[in-house]
């Protein structure tokens, strides 16, 4: 295998994802992926939590180690798509449908285990392994898929919006479905969704296939340093929305004595991101890609600090908070992944290592999860906190966690962002 830079394709070899039904077609697995994301992320700690009566701690672990291999394997899955995509796009369309098969058994097998109390944690592992593995692979194909349409940065932000938008769509869904119908009926939605945006795939179009001598090397994407700094941005930027994506629940029913409003705020926050994306996509078009991740980071620091003002039942308070930071989170989900683009086509490896860089991508993605969980959930039961502790000190240690530390790592990334990436020609 070559390890060399390869030469980009022309605009002309770059098919263009262009018209409505053809970005439904491709976003559709964004639904079906963003609807597995939320309850795997966030519904499932609280659930074992409350449910089995598993520690903070030993969940924390269980899910950090978990997160931490199936990362690790990411890099992998990314130059394993690209040898599938060298064949045909086709063989990359089956492999999808498979892993899109796996993934739905995993999801169900992980919120209805068939154990009892003493392999309960076993059982959980070995789920959480099988549904990551197979969501990694299909996460790492639709997403490269869309990386290889290329494009200049209009059209890639659009390409990306219509993953992340389609998948905010889906998110809304999971945010309430799950808690208004129970798990059994998000595991049927989750199958048939599957099912619908598989069939949906195979219309899309991509990138000519190109010989298997020219799949590039795993480590390959460390050798940009625009990658480096774009992915080192990225993961503090990540940390900062998985740290508040972990402890949510748990910050809504004890410190808000909320519960009741669970799905109205989840979903109040994940219908503004939706609704917001098209805004971002116009403010490329104005102002860039750097500066207008900057302002949403901005925005998300200003909105969510508000958050350290709300007490027991604040409930309208909050709901503001969840509109103005899902807002700002549609920048996150507009502009990083077109930013990834832009690094693969001026690397020169357009369509030829799109599947390792987005491995090396969607395993960062991973990392910011499995640290959230497994540095936070133990740090709270360490400060005394635990699920239906309201104490002042407890609670005291939650809002810290919920608020202070992801304000905090968010302006580090966005200092990090306008010093290496402002006066960049490689930022656009």
């Amino acid at each position: 295998m070559s390890t060399g830079v390869l030469p980009c394709p022309t605009a002309t070899d770059t098919p263009v994802l262009a018209g409505t039904w053809a970005g439904v077609r491709y976003g559709a697995l964004g639904f079906a992926l963003a609807f597995l994301a939320l309850p795997l992320y966030i519904v499932l700690p609280s659930h074992y939590a409350a449910q089995y009566g598993v520690p903070l701690t030993t969940l924390g672990l269980v899910l950090l180690i978990t997160r931490v291999f199936d990362a690790a394997l990411d890099p992998f899955i990314g130059q394993f798509t690209d040898s599938v995509f060298a064949r045909s796009t086709r063989r990359a369309w089956w492999i999808a449908a498979v892993a899109a098969s796996v993934v739905s058994v995993g999801f169900t097998a992980l919120f209805f285990p068939q154990v009892g109390s003493s392999a309960l944690l076993a059982w959980l592992a070995g789920a959480l392994l099988l549904t990551y593995v197979a969501f990694s692979v299909l996460s790492v194909i639709h997403q490269a898929w869309g990386t290889r349409l290329g494009g200049d940065p209009k059209q890639r932000a659009r390409v990306v919006a219509w993953r992340e938008g389609c998948g905010l769509v889906g998110v809304l869904a999971a945010s309430a479905l799950p808690l208004q119908l129970g798990m059994q009926a998000a595991c049927i939605v989750l199958a048939v969704a599957l099912v619908v945006a598989v069939a949906l795939l195979a219309g899309v179009p991509s990138a000519p296939s190109r010989p298997r001598s020219s799949t590039a090397h795993w480590t390959l994407p460390w050798r940009s340093a625009p990658f480096r700094r774009l992915l080192s941005v990225f993961m503090l930027n990540g940390i900062a929305s998985a740290v508040p994506a972990t402890l949510v629940l748990f910050f809504v029913r004890d410190r808000l004595q909320a519960g009741h409003g669970e799905a109205l705020f989840l979903g109040a926050y994940f219908a503004a991101a939706a609704l917001s994306m098209p805004l971002w996509v116009r403010a490329v078009r104005g102002f860039g890609l750097v500066r207008t991740w900057l302002f949403g980071m901005g925005l998300a620091v200003v909105a969510f600090a508000w958050v350290l003002t709300l007490g027991a039942g604040d409930s309208a308070g909050f709901l503001a908070v969840c509109v103005a930071s899902g807002v700002a989170m549609g920048a996150d989900l507009t502009v990083p992944g077109a930013l990834l683009t832009g690094v693969v086509q001026r690397a020169g490896h357009a369509a030829f290592a799109e599947g390792v860089y987005v491995g090396w991508w969607t395993s960062a993605t991973k990392l910011n999860l499995g640290l959230a969980a497994g540095t936070a959930l133990p740090l709270l039961a360490l400060a005394g906190y635990a699920p239906g502790q309201r104490s002042a000190q407890a609670l005291l240690a939650l809002s810290i966690a919920y608020v202070g530390v992801p304000c905090c790592l968010k302006l580090m990334a966005a200092a990090l962002l306008w010093r290496g990436w402002m006066n960049a020609e490689e930022a656009e």
